[in-house]
């Protein structure tokens, strides 16, 4: 069954070590620091990479972060996955589970979960199923 989730998250990233500027596109690496509110009570950490270009709009990056805490009162952990580019603004964005990377009552979840940025505030959505066993 494709249960929902939804809330806001506060994000915090940092710098780790100097980027590597070059023309073309300028590369750099962080870590990242959320608190996630709403149906999803959590903590994630993770490591991003990024690239941003010379063109205005463009630029990518990947991601991978833990999350910890409660997803509609079932505890656990799970690992995020995100893959993101913008072409001139458009953006593109996948954000999904990892694969048997879920851990206690969260054991077998699965989904995607989509980031909007309004007005400077930070919203998640989450898509998931949760195997039958757990």
């Amino acid at each position: 069954m494709t249960t929902h989730a939804k809330g806001t998250f506060e994000v915090e990233l940092n710098p780790q070590g100097p980027q590597d500027k070059a023309e073309g596109a300028t590369l750099a690496r962080m870590s990242i620091d959320k608190k996630f509110h709403g149906d999803l009570e959590a903590v994630g950490k993770g490591e991003m990479l990024s690239a941003m270009t010379d063109v205005m709009g463009s630029a990518g990056y990947v991601a991978i972060e833990r999350v910890t805490g409660t997803l509609h009162g079932r505890t656990g952990a799970f690992v995020l996955q995100h893959t993101g580019t913008m072409t001139r603004g458009a953006q593109q964005l996948v954000v999904s589970v990892v694969p048997d990377s879920a851990t206690g009552q969260l054991a077998g979840l699965t989904g995607t979960m989509t980031i909007e940025i309004v007005d400077g505030g930070h919203f998640y959505g989450f898509t998931y199923a949760l195997a039958e066993s757990a």
